[in-house]
């Protein structure tokens, strides 16, 4: 019986050892969920397998994550965790036990009322009263409802249906918050209104509002009562005004933190962009690399106006092309830009025709970067208003003959 072979490609034997390699390296791998078959295999061939890793030092760097992301929250959470920081008297404080159930408003788009009408809301008006000056909370709650639809722009009726929602047991404070905001909307100098609309915001622990109407209320109209129920608000009013400032206070601090950390990042980013133009390599002059050997015509391109063009890749690649053939000339005549350097170079070379190795520019010693430009410079004289360029000894020009007269001179040649 002939054993049973087979060979596994190489990428995969590969593969394999590199995985191994692995294990052995890192043996806390086979504990790995993915591995889980792996893992498996090797224990029911009766393998051992390495202790878990100890996950102590994780759970140390979850903690110590959240500690740091805590104290990168304590200036945006520091406001809102003062609020339990401010200690308030909160006895005779009782909510709302009544549910906020909707109440007849009128119709407040009513501008005018019939005599009828007028006369049904006295009477109910004084049904009202009578339960009112009674004590009889709920049934004058019901006549006041019917006289506010017979008016609803009556902003006593409002504040005394309120009132009543005060008295009632157990009382109602914020359908009395209701109807005295709506007396205060009818009339703004209704004193009774400030009044039981302060003392409802007290008993639902509305401190700062209750102490703003019952101050507006003495201010109005001065009642004994209302002054005992600001006085009973004020310091904790007192206190959360203090706590309210603290807060400002943060929050501006941290909004001129954030302006001037966006400020800071706005100056590095253009001293970024200013470096990272100043890094950037000068236009490739083709060419004119040579320049610098030219002896006494080095100055030439020291010429602060002719190194401004040159730096325009444009002029750079214009010269660089002439400097191949000096015929490419031609091709830009109409282009101002570089014509205009042509001119200039023109004039600036036409004045020394004279100098040795000018006719031409051919024999120039230092224009090995300046391939080509063997007629450009006699080109350049030219342009210049016939200063020369191609007068001097080994212009490169052939003399004429001997005895023969010089032609007139043209009017070509000048400006």
């Amino acid at each position: 019986m002939s054993s049973m072979s087979f060979s596994l490609p190489k990428a995969a034997l590969d593969q394999l050892k590199g995985f191994i390699t692995l294990c052995r390296s890192k043996p806390e791998v086979l504990h790995n969920e993915e591995l889980t078959f792996f893992s498996d295999y090797l224990l029911s061939m009766g393998a051992t397998l390495p202790p878990k890793p100890d996950q102590k030092p994780k759970e140390a760097q979850k903690e110590e994550s959240k500690a740091s992301a805590k104290v990168d929250d304590d200036v945006e959470m520091e406001v809102e965790s003062e609020e339990s920081d401010v200690e308030l008297d909160m006895d005779g404080v009782i909510g709302d036990p009544n549910p906020d159930e909707p109440h007849e408003m009128g119709d407040s788009t009513k501008k005018e009322m019939t005599d009828q009408e007028m006369e049904n809301f006295d009477e109910k008006r004084s049904e009202a009263m009578q339960a009112f000056s009674e004590g009889e909370w709920d049934k004058a709650v019901g006549l006041f409802t019917e006289a506010i639809k017979l008016n609803p722009n009556s902003a006593a009726m409002f504040a005394k249906r309120g009132t009543c929602f005060l008295k009632l047991s157990p009382p109602a404070p914020r359908a009395c918050v209701r109807d005295c905001s709506r007396a205060v909307e009818l009339n703004p100098d209704n004193a009774a209104a400030y009044k039981f609309r302060g003392r409802a915001n007290r008993l639902l622990g509305n401190f700062t509002e209750a102490a703003k109407d019952l101050s507006t209320t003495c201010r109005i109209d001065f009642d004994e009562t209302a002054d005992e129920w600001l006085k009973e608000v004020q310091p904790n009013a007192k206190k959360l005004a203090e706590h309210n400032r603290k807060k400002e206070r943060k929050a501006a601090e941290k909004e001129l933190k954030d302006r001037q950390e966006r400020v800071k990042k706005a100056k590095e980013a253009r001293e970024k962009a200013a470096k990272e133009q100043q890094d950037q390599p000068e236009p490739d002059m083709g060419g004119m690399g040579g320049m610098g050997g030219m002896g006494g015509l080095g100055g030439l391109f020291n010429d602060p106006e002719m190194m401004a063009a040159f730096s325009d890749p444009e002029v750079a690649a214009a010269f660089k092309d002439i400097s191949s053939n000096p015929a490419n000339i031609m091709k830009y005549q109409s282009n101002p830009k570089v014509m205009a350097l042509v001119n200039k170079m023109a004039s600036k070379m036409g004045g020394m025709g004279g100098m040795p190795g000018m006719g031409g520019m051919g024999g120039m010693p230092g224009m090995g970067g300046m391939p080509g430009m063997g007629g450009l410079g006699g080109m350049f004289g030219g342009m210049g208003g016939g200063a020369g360029a191609g007068a001097g000894p080994g212009a490169g020009a052939t003399p004429p003959p001997s005895g023969t007269s010089k032609p007139p001179t043209s009017t070509d040649d000048l400006d």
